[in-house]
C-alpha cells in the first residue's frame, strides 16, 4: 500500500494539463489512479466487481470535468478516490430502488477454492456486505486507500474525531459479529 502523507507522483503540470482538456495528461492520471479508485470501489459495493467497475468508469468523467477546481494537485489521490466512493454509493443506492434481486446458481464442488478452507475470510466478505455503502466507504478508504482520520474526515465531511469513534465502533462490532459466527 502507498504511503498516503507522500506526495502524488502525478505533478501539478500534468493535473494542470488534464483540467485544461489535454487527453494525454488524463491518461496519465487513470493509469496511476485507476486501480486504487477500483480497490475502494469494490469494497463500497460490497465486493460486486462489476457494480464497482461500472462506478469507476462514471467517476472518471466527473473527476474529469471538475478537475479545475481541485485546489491542491497534491491531493489528487484522495480527492479521487473520494469522487469514486461517492459515485459507488450512488450506483447501490440507485440499485436499491430497482431491488431486482439476482441469485445465481451453480453447482456446488469441493476443490483447491473449496471456501472451507478460508471461512474467516468468507465470514469477513459476509459480515462487510451486510453494512450500509456508507459504512463500506469509510473502512474502504481507511484500509484500502489508508486515509489517516484527518483525510476521512474531509472526505467524507466530518470532524478526525467523529471519524475515529465511528471507525473505532465499526471495528468493534464487525469484531463481535464475527466471534459471534
Amino acid at each position: 500500500m502507498r504511503d498516503t502523507l507522500a506526495v502524488d507522483d502525478i505533478g501539478s503540470v500534468v493535473v494542470t494539463a488534464a483540467a485544461a482538456g489535454d487527453v494525454r495528461a488524463l491518461e496519465q492520471i487513470v493509469a496511476r489512479y485507476h486501480e486504487d479508485m477500483t480497490r475502494v470501489c469494490v469494497v463500497v459495493c460490497g465486493g460486486d466487481a462489476d457494480l464497482a467497475g461500472d462506478a469507476v468508469q462514471s467517476a472518471w468523467p466527473i473527476a474529469w470535468r471538475k478537475l479545475g477546481t481541485l485546489r491542491d494537485p497534491d491531493r489528487l489521490r484522495p480527492w479521487l478516490l473520494t469522487v469514486a466512493a461517492n459515485q459507488a454509493r450512488q450506483l447501490l443506492r440507485e440499485q436499491r430502488r430497482r431491488s431486482v434481486v439476482e441469485l445465481s446458481v451453480g453447482e456446488w464442488h469441493s476443490g483447491p477454492d473449496d471456501p472451507a478452507d478460508s471461512i474467516s475470510s468468507v465470514d469477513l466478505r459476509a459480515a462487510v456486505r451486510r453494512l450500509d455503502p456508507d459504512e463500506r466507504t469509510l473502512l474502504a478508504l481507511r484500509y484500502v486507500a489508508g486515509f489517516d482520520s484527518s483525510e476521512l474526515g474531509l472526505a467524507l465531511k466530518m470532524s478526525a474525531s467523529g471519524v475515529r469513534s465511528r471507525l473505532e465502533r465499526l471495528v468493534v462490532r464487525l469484531r463481535r459479529e464475527l466471534d459471534d459466527d
